[in-house]
């Protein structure tokens, strides 16, 4: 039998096929790709969990798995059921926030995805103008990779979202909201804090702690484009997943790093000290993200809000 069309998923998941025990189950073998680690993540038994995603797989008539003796693996067409269930459950998920929400009083819920290093000095802030302002409209968060979002924003899945990445596919408007300025992270009694604003050429002379590209794949590149400014290749000591990471390791002594006011605020480190970069391009700038076309009037302004949090001052001292 050929697998069905993605537009195709719908009729089958709310038709006779429909089960969220099954999606579910699905969904946890697929990620764990290990039926024993997925039966102890669902708390069942292994049998009864093989046997259920064999039914499913009867009653679709694909072979979502594969099963062999050195593990389990995704099929293509297990690839495509797994994208579609997650986006069922997530889809179910919302219907239900949005009727517990004008249960409770809301007018409406946005729904706000999050893709990447966000500022959570920023992100508090906002959220606190909008339980100031409008009460009334609930805000639900979610964070996900860039491209989940982007497909998410198509599928109106979510309503906007915050990203480093300025550069859409068509149907996507990414407006900047926030543009921080970058700031060097040196330990106490470093050569570096000589200076009230540090050269980057002088940065470049030390090992660098910076994110990992794999995991703040736009805040690295970012941080790329700035340092193609020097000619000085620069020598990174580390790369790291968390910014309180890249702040014990520059208080070790391991390099020195980059980060913002939005999240040295947020992340005080008594050993680390921060000076300006002295480079007027030198900013990380956050994008708030959107699909093409009329918007709603929460949305309009949720996106006001955020352009008038990216202009308030944020202490570093």
């Amino acid at each position: 039998m050929r697998f069905p069309t993605v537009r195709g998923m719908d009729s089958i998941f709310w038709g006779k096929y429909m089960n969220l025990r099954h999606l579910r189950c699905f969904i946890a073998v697929a990620e764990e790709l290990h039926f024993g680690r997925a039966a102890r993540r669902l708390h069942v038994e292994q049998s009864p969990l093989s046997r259920t995603i064999r039914q499913l797989e009867a009653d679709l008539g694909v072979t979502l798995l594969e099963r062999t003796p050195r593990g389990v693996h995704l099929t293509p067409p297990g690839q495509v059921f797994l994208e579609e269930a997650r986006r069922v459950l997530l889809t179910l998920e919302q219907a239900q926030t949005k009727a517990r929400a004008v249960a409770a009083g809301h007018r409406g819920t946005l729904r706000i995805a999050l893709a990447g290093g966000v500022g959570r000095t920023r992100l508090s802030a906002l959220l606190a103008l909008c339980r100031e302002e409008a009460p009334e409209v609930g805000i639900r968060l979610f964070e996900a990779p860039l491209s989940q979002v982007v497909g998410g924003l198509g599928n109106d899945l979510y309503d906007a979202a915050f990203a480093m990445a300025g550069e859409m596919e068509a149907g996507v408007v990414a407006r900047p909201v926030w543009q921080d300025p970058l700031l060097v992270a040196v330990p106490a009694r470093h050569p570096l804090l000589a200076h009230k604003r540090v050269p980057l050429e002088e940065v470049v002379g030390y090992p660098l702690v910076l994110c990992h590209p794999q995991v703040g794949q736009e805040c690295s590149r970012q941080c790329e484009r700035l340092l193609r400014l020097v000619e000085t290749p620069p020598v990174v000591a580390e790369y790291v997943t968390t910014h309180s990471l890249m702040l014990a390791l520059v208080a070790a002594g391991y390099g020195v790093g980059f980060s913002t006011a939005a999240h040295v605020v947020a992340c005080r480190q008594a050993d680390v000290i921060v000076r300006p970069l002295d480079e007027d391009s030198a900013a990380l700038t956050t994008y708030l993200l959107h699909p093409e076309g009329a918007m709603s009037e929460p949305l309009r302004h949720f996106i006001d809000r955020a352009q008038r949090v990216g202009h308030m001052p944020l202490d570093t001292q």
